[in-house]
């Protein structure tokens, strides 16, 4: 992992100055940077790297919840989180009544704060014995501010970025938000399962169980995740542990829940730096150089 994250700068560094070099000598390059110095897309890139770090982290840990936890198939776990899909449904017709009323970087707030109190929420309902029909409201208002926020975001993103470069903007935003989703997924996912596995290990070495079997049951929980849970309950050795571990997957996945929404509050806060703003002359000059090379 740090090699791969020491390759991954060196090349972003390396892929920064290669377009500066191109830009001095007017060449084309694959991203004018000068696209940053407009606030409302520079910003916007950041608050959508943000938001996306918080939207897909409970998608991850959810269903394991559901499936390993309560008990549920995937069918039945499908079912659940399609009140996800009928809020960003939802969302689609509000998002379009509001248009041209409501100013858009509004609408993105208010869909952002939707997905907050959503994960929310969520994060507070998840218990190993939870009541899981309350999960369907709270998947609802995430579902409806991910509808509200992703599609007017980047509208904001891109209002102020000149047409000949539009192409490259539409690029680097949707870059922004792939960006985030991945590292999103993995920093939650490490919320997880070093969560699981701390707070399973702490409640075997207060039962008395063997470092040795304690080390054994932690791996076989989180190195299956979670799935092992069902087979802990099967064998008469292992099945005064189940409720154990069933709590610690219920607090990590919670744990996870309110990471997530941390992210979307961050990002919340970001985009207060948004507005519109007027094109430097730096970047007309560029939106006059891309139409000449296009």
């Amino acid at each position: 992992m740090p090699v791969a994250f020491l390759v991954a700068a060196l090349a972003l560094v390396a892929f920064l100055l290669w377009s500066r070099y191109r830009r001095r000598h007017d060449r084309a390059s694959l991203l004018e940077l000068s696209l940053f110095r407009i606030g409302s897309f520079r910003n916007g890139n950041i608050a959508a790297l943000v938001i996306a770090l918080g939207e897909f982290g409970l998608i991850l840990s959810l269903p394991l919840w559901l499936q390993f936890v309560l008990g549920f198939d995937a069918l039945q776990t499908g079912l659940v989180l399609l009140a996800l899909a009928v809020g960003s449904f939802v969302a689609s017709g509000v998002a379009a009544s509001t248009s041209g009323r409501i100013r858009p970087v509004v609408v993105v707030r208010v869909g952002i704060l939707a997905e907050l109190i959503g994960v929310a929420w969520a994060a507070v309902i998840i218990a190993p014995d939870a009541a899981w029909g309350w999960l369907l409201p709270a998947l609802f208002v995430y579902g409806f501010g991910v509808g509200l926020a992703t599609a007017q975001l980047t509208g904001v993103i891109l209002q102020d970025v000149p047409v000949a470069l539009s192409g490259q903007g539409s690029g680097t935003q949707s870059t922004a938000r792939q960006v985030g989703s991945a590292l999103g997924i993995a920093i939650l996912g490490t919320v997880l399962f070093t969560s699981t596995a701390g707070i399973l290990g702490a409640k075997l070495d207060d039962a008395g169980v063997p470092a040795a079997a304690r080390d054994q049951l932690v791996s076989a929980v989180v190195d299956s995740a979670g799935g092992a849970i069902a087979g802990l309950g099967q064998n008469p050795e292992t099945a005064p542990y189940q409720d154990a571990a069933r709590e610690a997957f219920s607090d990590g996945t919670r744990l996870a829940a309110f990471t997530a929404a941390g992210f979307l509050a961050v990002g919340l806060v970001a985009t207060l730096a948004l507005g519109s703003g007027r094109k430097p002359e730096e970047l007309d000059r560029a939106e006059g150089d891309a139409v000449a090379t296009g």
